[in-house]
């Protein structure tokens, strides 16, 4: 890939402060989902947390095949990555991403039952800008 796409979809994911997350329905249809983004490691990799009574986490472990969406609405920059998405209720995970505050969400702290880390990895990544596409496997991003 080309360094400054590449930049540019890294730069995209870092100043997000939310994610689209699309999963699938047991009837088959796309579901989207607007999630905060978590700091990730790289763009191959990328992490969300949630209640693991979700919805959401109902669907993705029935069928695991998900999207996750990156823009800056005002620049009409997007960078939408295609992979799988693995729902992980290990401590050492969910206690990798815990923040202070999230006792909010889940009361009993990281070994509360409702809450868990969606990891997502992506196969592909397709960015937009400037009336172009461009879709590359994630072995071409690297």
């Amino acid at each position: 890939m080309g360094e400054n796409i590449r930049a540019e979809i890294i730069k995209l994911r870092k100043n997000s402060k939310f994610a689209y997350v699309g999963s699938v329905s047991e009837e088959g249809f796309p579901q989207i989902k607007c999630m905060f983004t978590i700091k990730s490691d790289d763009t191959q990799t990328h992490y969300f947390s949630t209640n693991t009574s979700s919805k959401r986490v109902a669907q993705f472990l029935s069928n695991p095949k998900a999207s996750v969406y990156y823009c800056n609405e005002l620049m009409f920059k997007g960078a939408m990555f295609t992979g799988t998405m693995e729902v992980c209720k290990d401590r050492e995970t969910k206690e990798r991403f815990w923040n202070k505050g999230d006792e909010k969400y889940y009361p009993k702290g990281v070994d509360d039952e409702d809450y868990c880390i969606l990891k997502f990895t992506a196969e592909s990544v397709n960015y937009y800008h400037g009336l172009a596409n461009t879709t590359l496997s994630i072995e071409e991003e690297k």
